[in-house]
């Protein structure tokens, strides 16, 4: 049977796979699972929830909401918050549990639902197999005083998180003109009103969600606004959220895109710099450029490679005790401040460093220097023989072969969808393009579905 949760939680078209049905039973499974796994004498379990503005949203966390208190948790709604925020108040507030209804950076008709245990951290599989195994067993339902209570809040908890990024940096923005992308989603008021408290000139575009416009052809998988209003207001820099605000992608003055790779860059220098990049390393994915691990090595920075997915360079985190590292996408994660990769406190953090170098922002990210990169993605053959067929392999090793040093070949099955994804880098545009198409075509003879 496939596994309900995927990588970050449960994700698909909102009432169709991701239905009330699914969140009430979602919600009531979670609840028992915590109540039943901890000690709660002389209190009742508390969880909170938060949401993105698509406009189904609204109706699943309802459902979740009445799943968890009618296990006998007592629920408090935070209405809309971005991911990160909902995962730092889960520590703050010392909730014992939380969830979080978004589909991220996905298009306004999907939606997602995502738990946090205690301390904000993401759930473990083991936790996540026993919601999904509770969901099908028979409970004995609590009635009358024994049933959750519901409250509600929408100042304290943004104020509390509002305080604590700002706590983050100790500079002043003043002088600093940012532009931000919303991209209608989570972070719409309170991404631009933390930059603003920090001092900075703000100019914000797609920060008016109205339930349908989330992620729709703006925010951080659509930097083309950004890039144009950046040149236009004569901004530093810009900065582009997702629907839920846990990425952040930038642009320089001048419009040019600046990805994940870079901004980890800019800021693991600056911390090896002051001190305060944990054991001198950076964590990244396989996906993250050449360039950065070059420029990295130059600068004396190790880099640790983890598997595609915020979750996953998370647990590579902890398990070295390194306090930096993400993904290419903008999933930028500061564990001596968050549990989650958090877009404002990124904005935050790559703020202040324009400011403490005195360097323009474009400088600041021209110094890495990422390598042509093609992606090609191969549909319509059998991923599961990617890992063992020899011809294939063999036509990896070549190609890897002829771009020695200055390149490198990643071939990945993907996790969601049935085809396989053929990366390329080299020195050139032209040797990444002809290595990757090349490695594309035997892909397709050699895993052909017969």
């Amino acid at each position: 049977m496939t596994r309900l949760f995927g990588t970050d939680g449960v994700r698909g078209l909102a009432n169709h796979e991701i239905t009330a049905e699914l969140a009430l039973a979602l919600g009531a499974a979670a609840a028992r699972v915590l109540t039943e796994q901890g000690d709660f004498t002389g209190r009742r379990p508390h969880a909170i929830i938060g949401r993105d503005p698509r406009v189904s949203g609204e109706f699943l966390s309802a459902a979740l909401v009445a799943g968890m208190t009618s296990a006998g948790v007592d629920v408090t709604d935070l209405g809309v918050l971005p991911t990160p925020a909902v995962a730092f108040l889960t520590g703050s507030t010392e909730a014992d549990l939380a969830v979080m209804v978004s589909a991220s950076h996905n298009a306004m008709p999907d939606n997602g639902i995502k738990f946090f245990a205690r301390g904000g951290n993401k759930l473990e599989d083991a936790i996540e197999d026993a919601i999904e195994a509770a969901m099908r067993r028979d409970w004995a339902r609590p009635t009358g005083a024994d049933v959750g209570r519901i409250s509600f809040d929408r100042g304290a908890s943004v104020e509390d998180y509002s305080d604590h990024l700002l706590g983050t940096i100790d500079v002043d923005l003043s002088g600093l003109r940012i532009a931000v992308d919303a991209a209608n989603g989570a972070a719409s008021r309170v991404g631009p009103a933390i930059l603003r408290a920090a001092g900075a000139d703000v100019v914000v575009i797609n920060a008016s969600p109205d339930g349908r416009n989330i992620n729709d052809q703006c925010g951080s998988t659509h930097p083309e606004q950004l890039q144009a209003v950046t040149v236009a207001s004569e901004a530093h820099f810009g900065v582009a959220f997702d629907g839920d605000a846990d990425r952040c992608l930038a642009v320089d003055g001048a419009g040019r895109l600046v990805d994940g790779d870079q901004i980890m860059g800019i800021l693991a220098r600056a911390q090896k710099a002051e001190g305060a990049l944990a054991h001198d390393t950076l964590v990244v994915t396989v996906m993250s450029n050449l360039g950065l691990l070059l420029a990295m090595e130059e600068d004396g920075i190790r880099t640790v490679q983890a598997g595609v997915g915020d979750r996953y360079v998370l647990e590579a985190m902890r398990a070295g005790g390194y306090n930096l590292g993400g993904e290419q996408s903008g999933h930028i994660v500061f564990t001596d401040y968050a549990t989650t990769g958090d877009g404002v406190l990124t904005a935050l953090q790559l703020s202040a460093q324009v400011v403490r170098s005195g360097r323009s922002f474009g400088e600041l990210a021209g110094s890495i220097t990422r390598l042509p990169q093609v992606l090609l993605n191969v549909s319509g053959v059998d991923k599961a023989r990617a890992g063992s067929d020899e011809a294939l392999a063999a036509a990896v090793a070549a190609s890897e072969a002829r771009l020695g040093h200055t390149g490198r070949v990643l071939l990945r099955p993907s996790g969601t969808e049935p085809l396989v994804r053929v990366m390329v880098e080299a020195a050139t545009a032209e040797q990444a393009q002809a290595e990757a198409r090349g490695l594309a075509d035997v892909v397709e003879q050699r895993l052909a579905l017969s």
